[in-house]
């Protein structure tokens, strides 16, 4: 049995316990929070060690590996006080505030053999897998240009002062939301050259941003669009959606289903057709253990635990991939913050090419 540690009991951590506890391999030894009525109701009704301080929690009980789900600015120090100790860790998204301690807790990690990964709980959804796959295959041909989006009913007015509405704590739209398509083109594309044209507008919230956009650019010439908004009532929940096209054709990948559309030339993949391809989740998601929200936020965790029973410690949402996000989160918030870069004045000529006003002239001749 692998022995658990989990260190932080708001949503995310209290959804990640309700799983992780019922899971056959795994044995909860210890949480921690530093709210105590939160500890003293859950030692009360689940019989489970429960602690107010983390290196408490790790001095107490023998365990193999933490959770962390604190927010998200306790992440850098939490993590390596856990690696220094041969712990494997899984630390909710995002990683790191700073892409520098990101870096510096995957080399550790690598170096110690320790099991990591990082809460992007997307690339265990079925449909958004299947997008990598057809990706790998080179089914669409030469990608050309990438549109992630999410919207959704979040910040529907003025709140109060959280560590999830400021920024510097890892709050707003940009870390809390943004950060998922965002990770997702990490994950199909790797790291862009560079980031161009990022907006970050209020809409309710006071102290951070509503809304994303941005265009990512890549070596080979590709783009792509992040587009979020959580503060879209238009959707009845958070919905998260990757467009792909290519030059043999276009995929569609949201937490539903897989539309791809092959054109005349593609590699067809078995199983698919020329024209149009739907693939649904729910036919290509295996079964789990214990269901709560999403079958992806079991999933993860279980591909974590199997990690360590195996002792493989390749992981396709490790350290050093969730810090390629943190680098283009970093650079996308240093780019708004420098502002456009091109001001058109309505007193600036527009450059002429030749014969492009020759419509308006008549022909020889006519009168």
């Amino acid at each position: 049995m692998i022995r658990v540690g989990v260190a932080g009991l708001g949503k995310m951590g209290l959804s990640h316990l309700a799983m992780i506890r019922p899971h056959p391999g795994v044995n909860v030894v210890g949480v921690c929070d530093p709210a105590g009525y939160v500890v003293d109701v859950l030692e009360k009704y689940t019989g489970l060690r429960t602690f107010t301080r983390f290196e408490a929690m790790l001095d107490a009980g023998e365990m193999d590996a933490v959770l962390i789900s604190t927010p998200s600015r306790l992440h850098s120090a939490m993590v390596r006080t856990a690696l220094e100790r041969d712990l494997h860790v899984f630390c909710e998204k995002p990683f790191v505030l700073d892409p520098h301690d990101g870096e510096e807790l995957a080399n550790l990690a690598e170096r110690r053999g320790l099991v990591n990964q990082v809460g992007y709980h997307y690339r265990f959804v079925a449909a958004f897998r299947e997008v990598k796959r057809l990706l790998e295959l080179g089914a669409i041909g030469q990608v050309t240009h990438v549109q992630a989006e999410a919207y959704g009913p979040v910040v529907l007015k003025p709140k109060g002062s959280t560590w999830r509405t400021q920024r510097s704590e890892g709050g707003g739209c940009l870390y809390d939301y943004a950060a998922h398509p965002l990770n997702l083109v990490n994950w199909y594309f790797g790291e862009p050259q560079r980031v161009g044209g990022t907006a970050m507008s209020r809409v309710f919230s006071r102290d951070t941003e509503d809304e994303v956009y941005g265009t990512l650019y890549f070596e080979d010439g590709k783009t792509a669009q992040i587009s979020v908004n959580w503060s879209d009532e238009s959707y009845r929940k958070m919905s998260t959606s990757v467009k792909v096209w290519g030059t043999a054709g276009r995929i569609y990948a949201d937490r539903q289903e897989c539309q791809t559309f092959l054109r005349d030339g593609a590699v067809v993949p078995e199983g698919y057709r020329l024209g149009w391809n739907v693939r649904y989740t729910t036919d290509m998601t295996p079964p789990v253990w214990f269901y709560v929200r999403g079958e992806e936020y079991s999933a993860q965790l279980d591909y974590f635990a199997n990690r360590i029973a195996a002792g493989e410690l390749d992981n396709v949402n490790s350290f050093r991939s969730a810090t390629v996000t943190d680098r283009v989160i970093a650079a996308m918030i240093a780019d708004a913050e420098t502002g456009p870069r091109t001001e058109r004045s309505a007193r600036a000529p527009i450059p002429k090419r030749p014969g492009w006003m020759s419509w308006l002239r008549p022909a020889a001749g006519v009168k």
